[in-house]
């Protein structure tokens, strides 16, 4: 982001902080480095009996993986608390409305500066994960419905980004003290990703399979995610995959319990993207109302 083709408000905020919006480029720079050089070594790695070459991609991988489920907290707090808190707390803010800019302006600039800056670095990371994870398409660990793949191969995390970037700029101006505004936004923000981590595969309905008891354990396809699998009795009902004792040949179930089969509940491949669509959708509805309140707050004490 060039300073130069900036003017105004939206040139002020990215001159005050401008430290901060560069660390996140960097950041992202610096992982595709690392990513390159850590793919080439396993690459080029002598193979060796037991050896996993690629045992260094992934844990670094996985600290990329953390770092950017934490991103949307970290931006938000930091619009919360240095971008509009600060500035309210100590005052300064009245400098910028005495210098042709209304108290519209001055919110929107900082909107405006952080959200570009963050879904730009957030995409960018996206597409450096992706390059990173190519060797590890077949690792549980990466499948595409774990939480970090899940978030960052997708639309998902530009969209938390937004929503920190709009919750910054509302409880900036609810709570108007920096470290109180930095620690509510951050706990809000993380709160609503941690709910829709645990709905989101309710969003679509899952396909099940199922066989008779005795028989192999149904088995969903490939690359499919599983999120439920159990016992089937007479009735429909459905059991725990523990309320029988197995033995190698043979299932003891009590005569009472009715089991007759066993069954997997699972979402296939094709269920990402009408998932990551439905959760980003949900997440930016959650951030223009954010946003709009952040200027009904505004004008309420700034007529």
């Amino acid at each position: 982001m060039s300073i130069l083709t900036l003017k105004g408000a939206r040139w002020v905020t990215v001159r005050q902080h401008r430290r901060a919006l560069w660390t996140l480029p960097a950041a992202v720079a610096v992982s595709l480095a690392v990513f390159v050089v850590l793919r080439w070594r396993a690459a080029g790695a002598t193979p060796r009996t037991g050896a996993n070459p690629f045992r260094d991609l992934e844990e670094v991988l996985g600290y990329g993986g953390l770092a950017a489920l934490l991103l949307p907290l970290l931006v938000g707090a930091f619009v919360a608390g240095p971008m509009v808190a600060r500035e309210l707390e100590s005052g300064t803010y009245r400098l910028a409305l005495t210098q042709s800019s209304t108290p519209r302006t001055w919110l929107a600039s900082k909107i405006v500066v952080a959200a570009v800056t963050t879904v730009a670095c957030a995409a960018a990371f996206g597409l450096v994960y992706r390059f990173a994870r190519l060797p590890l398409t077949t690792v549980y660990e990466y499948s595409w419905a774990e939480p970090g793949p899940y978030a960052e191969l997708g639309t998902v995390l530009p969209a938390y980004c937004l929503l920190g970037v709009a919750l910054g700029a509302l409880v900036g101006q609810l709570v108007r003290r920096t470290i109180a505004a930095m620690a509510v936004t951050g706990l809000v923000t993380g709160l609503v990703m941690a709910v829709l981590s645990a709905v989101r595969w309710s969003f679509l309905p899952a396909r099940t399979i199922t066989s008779p008891l005795g028989v192999q354990f149904p088995y969903p396809p490939d690359n499919a995610f599983t999120t439920d699998f159990g016992l089937i009795t007479s009735s429909g009902g459905r059991l725990p995959e523990w309320a029988c004792r197995r033995s190698s040949s043979l299932d003891h179930c009590p005569a009472e319990l009715n089991v007759t089969g066993q069954y997997v509940d699972y979402h296939p491949v094709t269920d990402y993207w009408p998932t990551q669509s439905i959760e980003t959708g949900i997440v930016l509805v959650l951030a223009a109302l954010a946003v709009w309140g952040a200027f009904a707050v505004l004008r309420r004490r700034h007529p």
